[in-house]
């Protein structure tokens, strides 16, 4: 790689930091190949920008401290295959895509870099001496480059420049705000719900069963057609708090509760878990709060805020938040019926990267070759709703794995799976799927799934896909809502489908008036960022952001075209009213500094020995102005000291080239600074 060989020092033995790099950059690629192959990639939140600074330091590490050409990273992956493939065989199958996903990045992030260089000199070059680095620019660098604080530091230092750092942890803590279950909540929610290995090997080792948790598969359909959940009774084995086993825990503390059998459905299988309380036999009146299920080991840890003080050997009885359950339910069944409705699109190499589900919305990322296009994403809804419309019966039952992995097109066989394994079939009952040589799964969605599900595909009512994003070359996620929430967005997308055809209608109409074909653009702005930030179909979406570029661009020409034409006539009068003039400074109507500058550009053009400087007085009470000099003038005469001077006067400012400059001041000293312009053009002529 170009750097000294690695001899394994540590310390200040470890001189430059050689060693420590190489052992950076061996951990780090180790992690990338293994998430990636996971269905983690480098991104912008959660566990994806965790993964992408980690990679970044890596990069960091290669090219500073190894001195290595780029491509270094992305060649250790056959390495890293070989090494653990055998453990992860996994890994063998991605490897090119690992590859190609960690140089794009590391592309990426060197072509960042070298932005951020440039930002940091150019701000530099602005500052006032003795100032510190402008905080809200070190943010930006941070936030959208991905620069690490470390490095902006170092920078900053080599140019004897420093970082306000308690305004830049100000922002950082604002940030943090903002996002929705910060990390301390996670910290809390880890705390109580994931059992270290000691009390793991202490509850076995004391014979503690199992939490039998089959009881979550327990609900109905009513007569009515409503879902009926069965509670549950069941006694707390053990509390769990500040990393221990505990018997009992005081009133108004947070803990973990082991109990020997559940109904609550504990996070897994890309499934949020369950929500909702418990209450002690006798004490009806008493609620203790579930606000989070984890399964660690076999054992099912509920996260409970105890109200009073609980105790091991406390009979209990469970109830599930059946909107939330019902609603994970759907959007669980839901990301089957998307599973199938792509790959029937797209096609039977469209395979499953990663899911996730809520009771809010389902994620869903697969492997695809572009972007899906509006035809696609209306082909997949429609499979989806066909589906929907014929209410079918979704099949669960548990079989042996040897028997499962003999269903043709099941997906994710690939996976671990417990022995026996629940198959979920929609409209195919699982008997049917299991015969031998049956093609019935070819023709519908089976999968394996510990996941609670529908019993009849009719509830879920309707599904639209509201996003579609690359994540990376070859990956994309799709974000569907079903339900009501469906139904929401394909009515908004309605109205801003209304919204689109008024405003085209008017722009045909193509106005003569420059302030009405700038409203309309301004419109044509607004409704965009209204488009890209509002729950709406996808193709929908998709379709109205092409017509809106349409019609941006149609505003823009309309506008510079009706700004040509108000500049020519206004250039045509001035032109009559100062005949071969080699200077001409004069007051002018415009209704924008871009009219002003264009009836110069005129001018001058159409008297290309004359030097030009125009104000033009505003309601407000601002003066634009714009000026141009004659390159026969340079470089004596500048037109960017010619609108200091004038601007100055007016007690504004101005900037520009040699050539054209502009600025504005106020009205109040219009009539100085004519004067002032035409002392400076006679001083220099």
């Amino acid at each position: 790689c170009g750097g000294p060989r690695y001899q394994g020092l540590v310390g200040d033995a470890d001189v430059g930091r050689v060693n420590m790099a190489y052992r950076v950059v061996a951990d780090h690629v180790r992690t990338l190949c293994v998430c990636i192959t996971d269905g983690i990639y480098p991104g912008l939140s959660g566990a994806e920008l965790v993964l992408r600074r980690i990679l970044r330091r890596a990069v960091r590490f290669c090219s500073e401290v190894l001195h290595a050409p780029p491509g270094l990273l992305a060649s250790l992956v056959p390495t890293v295959v070989e090494v653990l493939g055998d453990a992860y065989p996994e890994l063998t199958k991605n490897a090119d895509q690992i590859m190609d996903i960690v140089n794009e990045n590391e592309a990426a992030f060197l072509s960042s870099l070298e932005r951020g260089r440039r930002i940091i000199e150019r701000t530099v070059q602005q500052m006032e001496p003795f100032t510190n680095f402008p905080t809200e620019v070190a943010w930006s660098l941070y936030g959208n480059l991905g620069f690490p604080l470390d490095l902006i530091d170092l920078m900053l230092e080599e140019k004897g420049i420093s970082l306000d750092s308690a305004a830049f942890n100000e922002l950082a803590l604002e940030d943090a705000k903002r996002k929705a279950g910060g990390p301390q909540a996670g910290h809390l929610e880890d705390s109580n719900t994931r059992l270290d290995v000691h009390s793991l090997a202490q509850l076995r080792s004391n014979n503690v069963p199992a939490t039998d948790d089959s009881p979550k598969y327990a609900y109905t359909l009513g007569q009515h057609g409503q879902y009926e959940f069965s509670p549950c009774q069941a006694t707390v084995l053990m509390l769990y708090r500040d990393q221990s086993l505990q018997k009992e825990v005081g009133a108004g503390q947070r803990c973990g509760v082991i109990l020997d059998r559940t109904n609550f459905y504990a996070e897994q299988g890309g499934q949020a878990s369950d929500q909702g309380y418990m209450i002690r036999l006798g004490q009806q009146d008493i609620l203790f709060p579930v606000e989070s299920v984890r399964l660690c080991g076999g054992y099912v840890i509920h996260e409970v805020t105890a109200v009073e003080t609980l105790r091991a050997g406390d009979q209990v009885q469970l109830f599930v938040d059946e909107a939330q359950r019902l609603a994970c339910m759907t959007n669980h069944t839901a990301t089957h019926l998307l599973n199938f409705a792509l790959r029937h699109v797209l096609g039977d190499n469209t395979e499953q990267r990663g899911s996730h589900v809520t009771a809010e919305q389902l994620r869903f990322d697969f492997d695809t070759k572009g972007p899906v296009t509006v035809e696609q994403l209306q082909q997949v809804e429609q499979v989806v709703q066909d589906v929907i419309k014929r209410n079918e019966v979704v099949h669960m039952a548990e079989v042996p794995l040897t028997l499962a992995r003999r269903v043709q097109g099941l997906r994710a066989v690939d996976e671990g799976y417990p022995d026996p394994v629940r198959i979920v079939s929609l409209g195919v009952p699982v008997e049917s799927v299991l015969t031998r040589d049956s093609e019935a799964a070819m023709q519908t969605s089976v999968e394996l799934c510990c996941g609670t599900h529908l019993l009849q595909t009719g509830a879920m009512e309707d599904l639209t896909i509201i996003n579609e994003r690359q994540l990376v070359k070859g990956i994309s996620r799709v974000i569907a809502v079903t339900g009501g929430q469906a139904k929401k967005a394909r009515e908004v997308g309605q109205c801003l489908a209304m919204e689109v055809d008024s405003l085209s209608l008017r722009m045909k109409q193509r106005s003569t008036s420059i302030p009405e074909m700038q409203k309309l653009s301004k419109e044509v702005g607004q409704l965009t960022k209204v488009l890209a930030s509002t729950a709406v179909p996808q193709w929908q979406r998709k379709e109205l952001q092409t017509i809106l570029k349409a019609l941006q661009r149609t505003a823009n020409t309309a506008i510079k075209k009706l700004e040509m034409q108000q500049a020519a006539e206004k250039a045509q009068s001035l032109l009559a009213k100062h005949c071969n003039q080699p200077v001409i400074i004069d007051t002018v109507p415009a209704d924008s500094l871009s009219i002003l500058m264009k009836v110069v550009n005129q001018l001058c053009d159409k008297s290309p020995g004359t030097s030009v400087l125009l104000l033009s007085p505003q309601v407000s009470g601002e003066v634009l102005c714009a000026c141009q000099v004659s390159k026969n003038c340079l470089p004596v005469f500048s037109a960017a000291d010619w609108a200091v001077a004038v601007c100055t006067q007016m007690e504004g400012k101005a900037g520009g080239s040699p050539i054209v400059a502009k600025g504005s001041g106020n009205a109040k000293g219009m009539q100085g600074a004519l004067t002032t312009a035409l002392e400076f053009a006679q001083s220099k002529l």
